[in-house]
């Protein structure tokens, strides 16, 4: 039986042999792209058009038409082709959007005309010239098909531009594609219409910037949990849903010369016809780390995709069950007798059909997901790891700083037990806000003030000693500001261990000297880097990272260190000086919206769960849970232990 797809639903292909089948209103160029895991075209041979059919396990269609079947060999496509995308493009001087044409419907099938596996009708477009229809993709070792329908108004270059292609290159390649079913004039007017410049949502550029071209070589991470420098923090949205985190964050360099370690193949499928044990590390990177952390993002957006999927089939099954009882009372007919019943048990029991079906396949997709989360979670290192995960019983002081940090975990109401970690690139390219106010959640409201201002205060200082942890030595400094002394019990166990940068600053004069100093070191650092001479800093400055806890805020605070403060929030990250606030917003009303940039600046988290972080994707409110070390256990005790030893012995 063919399943019926609806948008950012996926489904399994079982066949290595597949044929796409393209059903069109009108004549449409249908093509193909190669992609890598992170969806990035890359390298020469990306696209098989009508000028350059054949790529390595793709045939494309030759000719404009309505109707196109071309073939696709999975066994044969690319080791660093993860996903292969399925592109219909309208012509030059045909129709001037999808909007004004029938539905296209792309169907994917076994081979030689072999029955179809999977289908999905094209519906929802508007303006758009160009649209990914759906794209068969590689996950854990096996293949599968997943509906797209993302179109782009401004044509195949645009959408080759965000696939992660310079914009010359793409418009270049779009002009050749269109060349061969258009006179070259058409296609070279068609393409001087779209915009010169496509936003690189890889490479954001700051706005003060001119737009600078993609390192080489290209970023092999994804797109990060952290934003980039000087991005706005999320506002919240007018109509009541959740602020959409950015997780963009600029192309990284590569560190090495040599190509990246392989990550591991994914075991053989317990019986045949079933998907493929789930592997920890399986997924791209330069390291160990490097690919978990790409994993991690990877169950991120499938939980995410599967999850719109359901929801979506869900209320296209209540929708139409809506019509057909409309339907049914408004006909005369139904009115006498038992036939207006008859109609109403059949919606009824048609939509009851169409969730059941839908629960399966999500039902499926949470068992693999689950699966692989049981296998990553003991995997992961100390900065991924919750702090439950006996990796800290071992832990050591490392030699090189880690490429993330776990704030806590992510999940979704259709399966609370599946969590996701919740990592953000490290160092902190944005501050962090611990609301230890009551009017954030539900279950602030719930909880004694004293209590919730407790746990927020011991959530800074978990994290505090987590990135003390996972930092050489040497490399990482924890500066307190406690002006009233209320977070003392919370901060008893680094002030114990020794191993904050000074007793914790108390007191007006207590928060001038802290903040005084780091906005010099900020100052300093600054000028050292814009003259080109960094080694020519003063003795006194401490070059290792920084990271400021700021408790009770704005108690002890004057307008001149508010002003500091920001001062930090806007520039301190990019030259290695970090805020984490932990503040009730109502208590700095007073400041009115003087404040409200930096609280945008900050990314806010919850001392108790609470459901204000959406996905990049689909904008899903998922719920946020903090990690804390388990009740009454010693580890951060342990681990502080260890991090003061690390210390004593690495001093000069």
């Amino acid at each position: 039986m063919t399943a019926e797809l609806v948008r950012g639903q996926n489904h399994p292909v079982s066949e290595s042999r597949v044929e796409i089948r393209v059903s069109a209103g009108t004549p449409v160029l249908a093509l193909a792209s190669l992609a890598d895991e992170q969806g990035r075209l890359t390298g020469t041979e990306v696209l098989a058009h009508p000028g350059a059919r054949s790529l390595p396990g793709v045939h494309a269609p030759a000719d404009l038409a309505d109707r196109h079947a071309f073939a696709v060999d999975l066994d044969a496509v690319a080791a660093d082709v993860h996903r292969v995308g399925v592109l219909l493009v309208l012509p030059p001087g045909g129709p001037v959007r999808f909007g004004a044409v029938p539905a296209s419907h792309v169907a994917v099938a076994a081979a030689d005309g072999g029955t179809e596996i999977a289908g999905y009708t094209l519906t929802g477009l508007e303006a758009e010239t160009a649209v990914i229809a759906l794209e068969l993709y590689r996950r854990q070792g096996a293949w599968k098909v997943r509906a797209v329908g993302q179109g782009y108004a401004d044509g195949l270059g645009a959408l080759l531009a965000d696939g992660g292609m310079p914009v010359p290159a793409a418009r270049e390649l779009a002009a050749a594609a269109l060349r061969t079913v258009a006179p070259a004039k058409e296609a070279d007017v068609t393409l001087a219409a779209m915009p010169t410049l496509v936003g690189d949502l890889r490479a954001p550029q700051t706005p003060d910037r001119a737009p600078a071209p993609a390192p080489e070589p290209p970023d092999p991470i994804p797109v990060s949990g952290v934003p980039y420098a000087g991005a706005p923090g999320p506002a919240p949205a007018g109509d009541g849903s959740p602020p959409t985190i950015s997780y963009t964050h600029p192309r990284r360099r590569r560190t090495s010369s040599e190509p990246p370690e392989p990550a591991p193949r994914a075991a053989a499928a317990a019986e045949p016809g079933q998907p493929p044990r789930p592997v920890a590390g399986d997924a791209s990177g330069w390291s160990m780390d490097e690919r978990l952390y790409n994993q991690v993002w990877g169950m991120f957006e499938d939980l995410a995709r599967t999850v719109a999927a359901y929801r979506s089939a869900v209320e296209f099954a209540d929708n139409r069950m809506d019509r057909e009882l409309d339907d049914a009372l408004s006909d005369p007919r139904h009115r006498i007798g038992g036939s207006g019943n008859a109609a109403r048990d059949t919606a009824r029991a048609r939509r009851e059909e169409l969730v059941a079906q839908a629960q399966a396949v999500l039902d499926r997709d949470l068992v693999q997901l689950i699966a692989e989360a049981e296998v990553v979670e003991p995997a992961l290192p100390a900065s991924y790891a919750r702090w439950d995960n006996p990796v800290w019983h071992g832990h050591r002081t490392p030699e090189e700083g880690p490429l993330a940090l776990r704030l806590g975990d992510l999940h979704l109401p259709e399966r609370p037990d599946l969590r996701i970690p919740m990592l953000v690139r490290v160092p902190l390219e944005r501050g962090l806000w611990i609301d230890n106010g009551r009017t954030g959640s539900e279950a602030a409201m719930a909880m004694d003030t004293d209590r919730l201002r407790r746990a927020a205060m011991d959530m800074a200082v978990a994290h505090a000693v987590r990135l003390l942890a996972v930092h050489p030595a040497d490399r990482f400094s924890v500066h307190v500001i406690d002006a009233a002394g209320a977070g003392a019990a919370s901060l008893a166990p680094l002030v114990r261990a020794g191993v904050l940068a000074a007793p914790p600053a108390a007191g007006a004069a207590g928060v001038t000297r802290t903040l005084a100093e780091l906005t010099r070191r900020v100052d300093l650092v600054q000028m050292a880097l814009k003259a080109g001479a960094p080694e020519d800093l003063p003795p006194d400055v401490d070059t290792a990272d920084q990271l400021l806890i700021v408790h009770d805020f704005p108690h002890g605070f004057d307008d001149r260190a508010v002003t500091q403060l920001r001062y930090l929030a806007d520039e301190g990250a990019a030259v290695g000086v970090h805020l984490l606030m932990v503040a009730d917003r109502d208590e700095a009303s007073a400041y009115g919206p003087l404040l409200d940039p930096l609280w945008r600046s900050l990314m806010r988290l919850s001392p108790v769960p609470d459901n204000h972080l959406a996905d990049p994707w689909v904008h899903h409110a998922w719920t946020f849970e903090p990690d804390l070390p388990p009740q009454g256990s010693r580890v951060l005790d342990q681990t502080l232990d260890r991090v003061a030893e690390a210390r004593r012995t690495t001093r000069p």
